[in-house]
This record gives C-alpha cells, sequence and structure tokens, in this order.
C-alpha cells in the first residue's frame, strides 16, 4: 500500500533552516509528481511546493518562493523540502503528497497523504 512517512520537523529559531524528508513506498516513485502542503493551526492545508515525476520542474506558493526548495531523489524514493530563513508565520504541521503520475509540478493534490512532521519556529 501506498505509504508517505515525513520527517525533519521540529523546533526552530527564527531565520534557522529545515530540510523535512518525506519517504515513499508502495508504488513506483519515480511515476509520480510530489507536493508538499502545510496547515498552520485554525487554518485550512495549503500548498507549498510541487515538483514534477521526471524533477525537471517545480512550482511554488508565493509565500515558499526564494526560501523553500524541492527536490527529489528517485534512487532513494524520497522527496525533500528545504525551508531556509524560517519566521513565525512558518509554524504548521507539514505533509507530503503524491500527485499526479507522470504529472507535471501542480498544486492539485492527490488522494495520498502523509501522517505530517510538524515545524515550529518560535524563539
Amino acid at each position: 500500500q501506498v505509504q508517505l512517512v515525513e520527517s525533519g520537523g521540529g523546533l526552530v529559531q527564527p531565520g534557522g533552516s529545515l530540510m523535512l524528508s518525506c519517504a515513499a513506498s508502495g508504488f513506483i516513485f519515480s511515476n509520480y509528481a510530489m507536493s508538499w502542503f502545510r496547515q498552520a493551526p485554525g487554518k485550512e492545508r495549503e500548498f507549498v511546493a510541487s515538483i514534477a515525476f521526471s524533477g525537471t520542474s517545480t512550482r511554488y506558493a508565493d509565500s515558499a518562493k526564494g526560501r523553500f526548495t524541492i527536490s527529489r531523489d528517485n534512487a532513494k524514493d524520497t522527496v525533500y523540502l528545504q525551508i531556509d530563513s524560517l519566521n513565525t508565520e512558518d509554524t504548521a504541521a507539514y505533509y507530503c503528497n503524491r500527485a499526479q503520475p507522470f504529472g507535471a509540478a501542480s498544486m492539485t493534490p492527490g488522494p495520498y497523504w502523509g501522517q505530517g512532521t510538524q515545524v515550529t519556529v518560535s524563539s
């Protein structure tokens, strides 16, 4: 069965950096676009970044441009999200999502989600 397991979250001071990882299993990882979403307390889940199945294109939410970098390693069945210059507004649970087969980077989520990893930005 499809499994997505996020890791790498934690408590970080403003201005710090984190790299989130999402390990995938149960499907042919290299055939799928992959995305990251986040959900802050009391808010709806929102798109953060996506990467095409080939890894050749990416897409970011406006709030993520310039500080977030999505990447993937198809040999390790893992997608990453590097977050730099963290601020308190980045505090949220971050979720990995399996997007479309043979798809380009997209804001549209697929049906499979990980359990999330919490990122808390606080001094």
